[in-house]
């Protein structure tokens, strides 16, 4: 059974590096390598949307919300999970009209502050891209540990190994190119794996309810969820190429809609799972993982389709990350052999630490919600930059702002700015609306101030 299950795995990956190296982009320019211009479709891109914000974390978080604070709080989850291909669809038009050369959010950033708020962006950007890298790999090490006797490491090195090959080969459009077939690949095996899982599952007992929690904390969490994912997956900057990939406006307007309302439908389907294998009364496991738990009860082949899955998802994810992280490090020079050179060995060399951290099998969703909470903090100023008033000073100040509005409800509460920090710092690794409730409203609140007085100030002089 390993040897079967390393077998289809293994032809699962050569399928999408043999797909990623045939669309790889013939120009042979940095800038088609990095944005793959003014290229792609609605179609692909919402597939695009759907395949690279799909990641292993579907099969940990929205069942496990389902189930234990119910169908509010898993909208929420599923809101936020979309919201960030709205937010580009809304907004990516007046994007590309104000920098049509553009390739990333760090060049945004340049654009409409200077090189100082672009430094700052690009950091945030790249840490909360790495820590997603980590937990999706980290995320493919556990399930193979569940589902198979398949060493862990051996699938953590292929997914790595295997994504590397055609997107430092190919850049975005070898990643576009395979997302087409993963979201396709991923969806079909969702509904098999889903269906089957329903049609074994045990009788419902005669008093089984909705999971439920208090419509307050329900509410809150939502909340909470809504901020994190959104702010984060917006500095998320393989989303941010497609902005410049996409044929037209209209066409990224329709792709990120596809994909945002696909993104909720495969939330809610795969957190409704959750729901149910909690009203069913099965054990959910310790910890609880109510995904798996459904397939204790089907036969030892869903399980490697599970996996397959599991896969799929995560290198999905991990090409777009890859891509994205290389345009982001790349140099503003247009010769294709130096630049290009350089942005493939930068992302093969920043993949080492990730894959080291992934190997340890650590748990790292603290890191992911600090990281969530820097790009709470600075999101507003960012996105404010096309506004006319808005001014470099207005940025910085706004996202200091947010940093201090982060740990103000801890502090205030506790009477202590040491319990403020802790706070902010999600010791238990449980995500909280004050940090992120307090970093949104301080930093908007501050960048619209400071751009008032300093734009009235500039107009006085």
């Amino acid at each position: 059974m390993p040897y079967l299950t390393s077998a289809m795995l293994g032809a699962a990956l050569c399928c999408f590096a043999f797909l990623g190296f045939k669309a790889r982009g013939r120009k042979g320019s940095l800038d088609d390598y990095v944005t793959a211009r003014n290229s792609q479709t609605s179609t692909t891109l919402g597939l695009s949307f759907v395949a690279s914000g799909m990641g292993a974390w579907i099969l940990f978080a929205p069942p496990e919300i389902g189930a234990f604070a119910g169908p509010l709080a898993l909208a929420g989850y599923a809101l936020g999970s979309s919201l960030p291909f709205i937010v580009l669809g809304l907004y990516g038009p007046a994007i590309r009209r104000a920098l049509p050369e553009g390739r990333s959010i760090a060049e945004f950033a340049d654009a409409c502050y200077g090189r100082g708020v672009r430094h700052w962006v690009t950091l945030v950007s790249v840490v909360y891209m790495a820590c997603f890298l980590a937990a999706e790999l980290t995320a493919i090490g556990a399930i193979t540990s569940l589902l198979s006797d398949v060493p862990p490491n051996w699938v953590i090195i292929g997914v790595t190994l295997a994504t590397l090959l055609y997107t430092v080969s190919g850049g975005l459009r070898a990643s576009l190119a395979t997302d087409r077939w993963q979201a396709w690949l991923l969806v079909a095996l969702l509904m098999i794996v889903s269906s089957v899982t329903l049609w074994h599952l045990p009788a419902m007992p005669s008093g089984a309810v909705l999971p439920s929690i208090p419509t307050s904390s329900a509410l809150s969490v939502s909340l909470t969820l809504v901020i994190a994912v959104t702010a984060a997956n917006l500095f998320h900057q393989g989303y941010w190429q497609r902005v410049w990939a996409a044929r037209d406006n209209q066409s990224l307007g329709r792709g990120a809609w596809m994909g945002g309302i696909a993104t909720v439908v495969i939330v809610m389907v795969i957190g409704g799972l959750g729901m149910v294998a909690a009203m069913s009364g099965i054990a959910l496991g310790e910890p609880p993982m109510p995904f798996f738990a459904l397939l204790n009860n089907v036969p030892s082949w869903v399980a490697m389709v599970a996996l397959v899955l599991a896969v799929t998802l995560v290198a999905s994810s991990v090409d777009t990350l890859q891509s994205g992280i290389a345009s982001l490090i790349v140099s503003r020079s247009e010769k294709p052999g130096v630049s290009i050179t350089l942005t493939r060995w930068m992302t093969v060399l920043l993949m080492v630490p990730v894959v080291i951290v992934a190997l340890q099998g650590l748990s790292i969703l603290r890191l992911f919600l600090i990281a969530d909470l820097l790009c709470a903090a600075i999101v507003v100023p960012v996105l404010l930059g096309l506004w006319q008033r808005m001014t470099p000073l207005a940025a910085i100040g706004g996202g200091l702002a947010g940093l201090m509005g982060a740990i103000l409800p801890g502090w205030i509460g506790q009477e202590s700015l040491s319990a403020g920090i802790m706070a902010a710092s999600f010791p238990n690794s449980v995500p909280t609306l004050g940090p992120f409730l307090g970093a949104l409203l301080a930093s908007t609140t501050v960048s619209v101030v400071l751009a008032y007085v300093t734009s009235n100030k500039a107009v006085g002089q």
